[in-house]
């Protein structure tokens, strides 16, 4: 008798058969638009800290200024003129700047003044014409020239701007911190939808109900951070006081951008009486 048959004939039968494990598909559609999603808020907050050079790099606490005084100009007007001109100015510069940033911020522009386009048109239909042009032109004009300045400066660079005009170093830090916070738990949550996507073998019906899970688990994970971010603020001696050590000057971009400011002010003026 063969000893290999006897082998075999003595095994058990579950031994025998085929464990080839073939899980049945699933659709990860919801867990891969999570990810995209937090995954696109996280490289723009990488990219805006630190963006690339462009053609109008100028004193930052001078461009803010700048564009609040355009941004007023622009809302107190009732010249259409003086309106399109400043839209022809931001296109110009528009131009200038990288492409990426150009079609993000011409994205941003266009689709809000659609919205606003949508919004006004009963207005445009029953006879009010030029108010409806008017509003929807000076919000392309408000959101390109915010778009220009957010995607030109560093989120430090702003912050240290609003220190230049006095403003309460407790509105400066919860900005600060809040947008650090933005950051560092989207890295966090990031990770923990990957964790989800790599264990979910097979059909796992219960992906929209771990979002609690995540969500009670970043909530958890921020309170630590905040109660570590205290004590180190304790032990370093922080006491919410920010202090500015920028001693940079003016360079000819910044008085050309003052002289433009200041161009846009006299025609906001001459538009005004014509």
């Amino acid at each position: 008798m063969d000893h290999t048959e006897i082998k075999v004939n003595d095994m058990p039968e579950w031994l025998l058969k085929n464990e080839n494990y073939i899980p049945s598909a699933d659709k990860d559609t919801f867990v891969n638009k999570s990810i995209l999603s937090v995954f696109k808020v996280l490289s723009r907050i990488k990219k805006q800290d630190s963006p690339g050079k462009t053609a109008f790099q100028m004193n930052v606490p001078l461009q803010v200024l700048g564009t609040l005084v355009l941004i007023l100009l622009v809302s107190l007007t009732r010249s259409f003129v003086f309106v399109i001109i400043v839209n022809v100015w931001l296109l110009a510069v528009l131009s200038m700047t990288d492409t990426t940033h150009m079609i993000v911020i011409l994205k941003l522009s266009m689709g809000i003044t659609f919205f606003t386009a949508i919004i006004m048109l009963p207005a445009f239909i029953l006879g009010n014409t030029y108010s409806s042009i008017m509003i929807t032109t000076k919000v392309f004009a408000t959101i390109t020239v915010m778009g220009l300045l957010s995607h030109s400066t560093k989120w430090s660079a702003l912050t240290q701007a609003l220190k230049r005009f006095y403003l309460p170093d407790i509105f400066i830090f919860i900005l600060d911190i809040t947008i650090k916070y933005i950051y560092m738990l989207g890295e966090f949550s990031l990770n923990m939808f990957y964790a989800l996507k790599l264990r979910s073998v097979g059909k796992n019906r219960s992906k929209y109900s771990s979002m609690a899970g995540i969500a009670g688990t970043v909530f958890l994970q921020s309170k630590e951070m905040a109660e570590d971010m205290y004590h180190a603020m304790e032990c370093r001696g922080f006491t919410g006081e920010y202090h500015l050590n920028d001693k940079s000057k003016f360079k000819w971009r910044d008085y050309l951008y003052i002289g433009i400011i200041a161009v846009f002010f006299t025609l906001f003026i001459y538009f005004g009486r014509v």
